[in-house]
């Protein structure tokens, strides 16, 4: 699918993401040179990669994997644009103290709660996200990131970005500004469920 139907289809409602996991800078530049700004990779060791090769541009790195504690030094090296994937208060006060800068971030949470994925429970995402609040300075913590259910039936799906939508809405008396949920096989029922933030991956290469 073209950028721009895709950019059509999101009509200015979600800020795109470009998850550039599994292609080459040739394919980032690419899209690039379409006007794409902000692009996502899951693994930090890619992230250094790639961001070295391209520093030339400006572009805004997200990182939206799992982060291991043997790469925290790593990822804070590389100051991405915003960790999309905080999926614990323990890894939040582990990167919090080896932090010098304030790293914009997003509590990741298991609304479709799978074994599978990693994420806070969501009865327990505020709680989370307000005891990270008070405890790590230096994460700037800006709202919540979820995966949709893995499931063919579009009504689980659905109720997977609800459950993060509603979690996200009791959430932006704390600051919360993003709400990033949709990927290349739902982001539209994600954008319609009250997503602002969407990362694609597979659709964009196409």
């Amino acid at each position: 699918m073209s950028l721009d139907t895709i950019l059509k289809q999101i009509n200015g409602k979600a800020r795109l993401i470009a998850v550039s996991k599994n292609v080459t800078e040739n394919e980032v530049i690419t899209l690039y040179n379409q006007g794409v700004r902000e692009f996502g990779e899951n693994r930090v060791q890619e992230l250094k990669r790639k961001s070295e090769i391209l520093s030339n541009l400006d572009i805004k790195w997200h990182f939206i994997g799992r982060l291991q504690s043997n790469k925290i030094n790593q990822l804070i090296s590389l100051h991405p644009a915003l960790w999309q994937s905080c999926d614990s208060l323990e890894i939040a006060l582990e990167v919090d103290k080896r932090l010098n800068y304030k790293l914009d971030t997003l509590l990741q949470i298991n609304s479709a709660k799978e074994e599978t994925k990693q994420g806070v429970d969501p009865k327990n995402a505020i709680e989370v996200y307000k005891e990270i609040k008070d405890r790590c300075r230096n994460l700037n913590l800006i709202g919540v990131m979820s995966i949709g259910a893995n499931s063919d039936d579009e009504k689980e799906i659905k109720q997977s970005f609800e459950t993060t939508k509603e979690i996200f809405e009791k959430l932006k008396p704390q600051g919360a500004i993003i709400c990033s949920m949709g990927m290349s096989g739902d982001f539209n029922l994600a954008i319609e469920c009250g997503s602002n933030m969407v990362r694609l991956g597979t659709i964009l290469y196409s």
